[in-house]
């Protein structure tokens, strides 16, 4: 165990047996020391106080029950523990149950290198870009050749491996999940970007219709490579970047060429794109209304890149037990996750889970009925174009995403900080920052950031 996995075993320990509010008032009484931020984020005192999260790469493959598992509990991904493309209905059976407060870590799986268009083969696909065969995650290669909760339709259902759900004792419709992210560690040394036919920012629609803004010249990828008519995915000429993992000066980054012989080198930013809670009543595992693919009020693939390490996710409760997945590993994305994916890529990542009361004054009121984040430095307001997800239609306006998050920014203002709704409005035109969360996942996403110096006075 080195000494930021040592780090994170003690941080982990000492709130289990304090309690965080505990752990918080120990750590303020000793903040002098500079020992509470790292403990709290799971890095070191430097990453504490630097927007970049510290990214640890293990020296070998995190294969199933491999290497550092930080949680109390711990969950793999198995052919029949996951959903492939759909999330759990309210009605779900659990595949674990944890207590309020408990710590648990998921070994995720990446879509990409196992999905249609790629052979559902990783271990040929990935092959095909010089990784050994003892490279290539053993769950991935199961759920691959195993997987059969469902029969899996390429252009229907969505891409995710979505694990779980989890059971919390003592959540019920109307809580709030509080779900602190505490570590995520690249399983493997490489990920994938991937760009598909009629998908993405610039995509080629059904019919052949041409989005406004854009010429049928500016379609990516280019409208003459587009097979989807074969009706054979490996035959659409969609098109996925390999892109590995580098490391070297103080840095842990993604590579790809950047032309004329160069190479473009950019940082790593693990996450989990999808973190979610059941929402959607269903009798089938395949639902529309539980398609991985847009975002909804019971969260799911909100693909908000702030939800790094030491950031918090609140989530409403619509099913008892709350019925916590997750999915859809990040190593990399930047705002708007143009292309369509992110640089996908395995992470293994530890939760915490907690059960929040209303009246508690533990989770924002605006958590109570809507998706809310914070980070070290900032709260997150969050809105989402459609937040039914796939039923009733679906809707990808940014302008309602974007007055949704500005209405739920301050509504938190006024109502957990006191300001006048006037002022908090101005506030937010002076001050805060509105950022595009995603615009591939159908239901488009905005984000607010609201700095918490700002209110130390």
């Amino acid at each position: 165990m080195n000494a930021a996995e040592y780090g994170r075993y003690a941080r982990d320990t000492i709130v289990e047996g304090l309690g965080r509010r505990g752990f918080l008032r120990a750590a303020t009484a000793a903040g002098a020391t500079g020992i509470a931020a790292p403990l709290l984020s799971g890095g070191s005192a430097s990453a504490a106080s630097s927007p970049k999260p510290e990214v640890e790469m293990p020296r070998e493959i995190l294969q199933p029950g491999v290497g550092p598992i930080h949680g109390k509990h711990y969950l793999k991904s198995l052919p029949d523990q996951v959903i492939w493309g759909y999330v759990p209905q309210l009605t779900a059976q659990p595949v674990l149950r944890v207590k309020s407060g408990e710590t648990v870590t998921v070994d995720s799986v990446s879509h990409e290198g196992i999905l249609e268009d790629q052979g559902r083969d990783p271990v040929a696909y990935f092959k095909s870009h010089g990784v050994p065969a003892d490279q290539v995650l053993k769950d991935a290669i199961a759920i691959a050749a195993e997987y059969n909760r469902t029969t899996r339709k390429f252009d229907v259902d969505g891409p995710h491996v979505v694990t779980g759900p989890i059971y919390v004792d003592g959540a019920s419709p109307g809580d709030v999940l509080k779900i602190e992210m505490l570590s995520f560690i690249p399983r493997v040394p490489y990920g994938v970007v991937s760009s598909r036919h009629g998908k993405g920012a610039l995509p080629h629609l059904a019919g052949g219709a041409v989005l406004a803004g854009i010429t049928v010249d500016e379609i990516m990828p280019p409208v003459g490579t587009d097979g989807r008519s074969t009706g054979i995915p490996t035959k659409y000429g969609n098109v996925s970047v390999f892109t590995p993992v580098k490391t070297g000066r103080g840095e842990v980054v993604g590579a790809m060429p950047g032309g004329a012989g160069r190479e473009v080198r950019f940082p790593l930013r693990p996450f989990m794109g999808m973190t979610g809670v059941a929402f959607a009543p269903s009798t089938t595992l395949t639902d529309p209304a539980l398609n991985s693919i847009p975002p909804t009020l019971g969260g799911g693939n909100i693909d908000i890149n702030l939800l790094t390490a030491g950031s918090t996710f609140y989530l409403p409760v619509f099913a008892e037990g709350a019925l916590f997945y997750t999915g859809d590993p990040h190593m990399a994305m930047g705002n708007g996750e143009v292309a369509l994916t992110a640089m996908e890529g395995s992470l293994r990542s530890t939760f915490r889970l907690t059960v929040c009361k209303r009246g508690s004054g533990d989770a924002p009121s605006v958590a109570f009925s809507y998706p809310f984040a914070e980070t070290r430095d900032a709260w997150v307001p969050i809105g989402l174009s459609d937040p039914d997800g796939s039923q009733n239609g679906q809707i990808n306006d940014l302008n309602i995403a974007m007055r949704r998050a500005v209405v739920n920014a301050l509504d938190f203002l006024q109502n957990d900080h006191g300001m006048d709704r006037a002022v908090a409005y101005a506030y937010l035109s002076a001050a805060a920052d509105f950022e595009v969360s995603q615009v591939v996942d159908r239901t488009t996403g905005v984000h607010g950031v609201i700095q918490k110096s700002h209110f130390a006075g």
